[in-house]
């Protein structure tokens, strides 16, 4: 990554349209909603202040209805979410949250400012940055 691509802040890359659920969602609604929006993951919504945002994928999904052999309006978006999901906050430089993607090998990291969402950011969000900027 460029010194100058490192000094962005997750805020110049993040998307700021999240698609979130209820975490009392079935995994069907979760599809349905994914397939809908046209993305790969949703944020699981807070249940209270003291709550913690959550994240929902595909492969969650998938991998939730073979181990569990699971009917998709039995199993709710809370048994299989991601919870507590990584935060990053919008004011952090792209370099860490790179980092933090790679240590703890996800793809997509939740960016909030004072516990609030605010968006989400990916590894495609920061490669696609990084060959826009290399003109590919």
């Amino acid at each position: 990554m460029s010194n100058e691509q490192s000094r962005k802040l997750v805020a110049d890359l993040m998307i700021s349209e999240v698609h979130t659920i209820s975490p009392m969602a079935t995994l069907r609604d979760a599809m349905e909603k994914m397939r809908d929006c046209k993305v790969k993951s949703l944020v699981v919504e807070k249940r209270s202040d003291g709550d913690a945002w959550g994240l929902i994928t595909y492969t969650a999904i998938l991998r939730a209805i073979i181990q569990e052999e699971g009917d998709v309006d039995l199993i709710n978006v809370y048994d299989i979410a991601l919870k507590p999901a990584l935060l990053v906050p919008r004011q952090l430089e792209v370099r860490h949250a790179v980092q933090m993607m790679l240590n703890f090998g996800v793809k997509r990291l939740i960016v909030t400012s004072n516990n609030e969402l605010q968006g989400i950011i990916t590894v495609n969000d920061i490669v696609g940055a990084i060959l826009e900027k290399m003109d590919i």
